[in-house]
């Protein structure tokens, strides 16, 4: 495994502990890397029932991430009306919905192609 693999695999489990710090639901990791042309390695998608827990789960990715890996995200987008955040950490960028926003504009059955794991949360 190379060195970007693993840092990538670090990132992936602070961003998963971030959202389940949270209770993030419906988390979903995205393979887009035999996918052609794609802007990153990894999509992860996860959302919340509200806009303040929109928020709470970006903040929590953020804090878990910059204490466990001194990581910052590249570009936040979409954090005034919380519905739906893209958190860009360049090989891997997270999507944060509100429930009906996600299922309004289906990131998945738009990126078929890619392998994709469901994550089981327990709570």
């Amino acid at each position: 495994m190379s060195k970007k693999e693993q840092e990538t695999d670090q990132l992936i489990t602070h961003i998963l502990k971030g959202i389940e710090d949270v209770k993030g639901q419906d988390i979903e990791i995205l393979d887009l890397r035999d996918i052609e042309n794609t802007v990153c390695d990894y999509f992860i998608i996860c959302n919340g029932n509200s806009n303040t827990q929109v928020n709470a789960i970006v903040n929590s990715i953020q804090k878990t991430v910059s204490k466990s890996l001194k990581e910052k995200p590249w570009h936040i987008e979409g954090s005034n009306n919380a519905e739906w955040i893209l958190m860009d950490f360049v090989h891997v960028v997270v999507h944060v919905f509100q429930k009906h926003i996600r299922e309004f504009y289906d990131i998945e059955g738009l990126w078929g192609d890619a392998k994709s794991v469901k994550i089981e949360t327990t709570y």
